[in-house]
């Protein structure tokens, strides 16, 4: 009698953990890609893969190899805003579809992170060094070459200057009050942001998306996401715990909770979160 070999296929949130497990081998695209699974978890990821890879094909052919860095990045900007038209989604900002890559790559609209993902790979294709960075407010990309720095908005391709870039942390530093740790050097806000870093920031907008609309299930896919990404970072326990309890998860939530709360024994919540615990009937940790 043949012996039958069977093989289950790995859930989203199990595939996306592989993608994202070692900083060595992080495939940030195509996890990035991939959290639109929640949603639709028959999405081929290679497929859009497969599609972004096409379009820079077009792209290749028309900017030449040994072209110097600033003639790619002007070649690049033309061809990604001009003739495939991608710009930000100013008309519906907060639509999550903004944050799933497959979509912004049909719509070509899309927000600073999502867009600046895309540019990223196309500029790569070329030749070119391109980083993203989690400025306050607004992801954006900066262009290294032996002529200097330059920092571009995703948004439209637009460079931007010292002044323009000083101006945008105004409003970011009012709101954390004069001196101490926000008042740092501009330099500080632009450094490259490692890829784990850009996948959480996607994710915490989506988290607040969700958060703002009331959508308990969705919002808890996007906790169970960044759990997986960021699994030392208490604070996203603590919210995977609370959108537990939404949806009547009591012991899934407290367990979340009790991890929070001895990690965090001095946080402003901690109190709050020990009472929480007690009405889940988890008990409260001293």
């Amino acid at each position: 009698m043949a012996l039958t070999l069977r093989f289950d296929a790995p859930t989203p949130l199990q595939y996306f953990a592989a993608l994202v497990a070692e900083d060595a081998s992080f495939a940030l695209l195509e996890a990035a890609i991939a959290v639109a699974q929640d949603d639709e978890p028959d999405l081929d990821t290679q497929e859009v893969l497969a599609q972004i890879d096409a379009l820079a094909v077009r792209l290749k052919r028309r900017v030449p190899a040994d072209a110097p860095p600033l003639h790619k990045l002007r070649c690049l900007n033309r061809w990604f805003y001009g003739d495939l038209g991608f710009a930000g989604n100013v008309n519906d900002y907060y639509d999550p579809r903004n944050s799933c890559l497959h979509e912004v790559l049909t719509s070509r609209r899309g927000i600073p992170i999502t867009l600046a993902l895309l540019y990223q790979e196309f500029g790569s294709q070329i030749g070119l060094q391109l980083h993203g960075v989690s400025f306050p407010g607004h992801f954006l990309v900066k262009l290294r070459s032996s002529r200097g720095e330059v920092v571009i908005d995703p948004v439209n391709g637009q460079s931007l200057s010292r002044e323009d870039l000083e101006e945008r942390l105004v409003p970011y530093r009012r709101s954390r009050g004069p001196g101490g740790a926000f008042d740092l050097p501009l330099a500080l806000y632009l450094q490259p942001a490692p890829p784990r870093e850009v996948l959480a920031r996607l994710l915490r907008n989506l988290k607040e998306i969700h958060r703002g609309t009331g959508d308990q299930h969705r919002l808890l896919a996007v906790c169970e996401r960044l759990v997986v990404l960021l699994p030392d970072a208490w604070g996203e326990r603590r919210d995977r715990g609370l959108a537990r309890a939404e949806l009547g998860l009591a012991e899934a939530a407290a367990a979340d909770l009790r991890a929070y709360v001895e990690h965090q024994p001095e946080a402003a919540d901690a109190a709050a979160l020990r009472a929480r615990l007690q009405a889940l009937g988890g008990g409260a940790p001293a």
